[in-house]
């Protein structure tokens, strides 16, 4: 069973989000202030492009998108927070399992 994790918006209202466990994802994936993060690198900028295009995809089909940030020529870091709660909920953690098996990992 998940931890249940409480969590304080800011507008004082309570938020209780069973989350996911972080071993069912790669262990690429880190918890930085309130996010998921994962940075990968590609063979090249063509790879890291077609990788971003992916994502974006399967971001769209469950309304989840997540910040994407492609950096040097084959660099790609993901950042996934549930806006609207301000946290990081089981959206989250289930888009960053499907990124990870659009990567190969996981």
């Amino acid at each position: 069973m998940a931890p249940v994790i409480n969590t304080v918006v800011s507008s004082g209202m309570r938020i209780d989000t069973a989350w996911r466990s972080l071993a069912t994802m790669d262990a690429s994936w880190r918890e930085e202030d309130d996010h998921l993060v994962r940075e990968l690198s590609f063979a090249d900028f063509a790879g890291a492009m077609a990788f971003v295009n992916r994502v974006a995809d399967a971001a769209e089909a469950v309304d989840h998108h997540p910040d994407i940030f492609v950096h040097g020529w084959n660099k790609v870091t993901l950042t996934l927070q549930t806006h609207t709660a301000g946290a990081v909920t089981d959206a989250d953690h289930a888009l960053a399992e499907t990124i990870d098996g659009l990567t190969g990992s996981g």
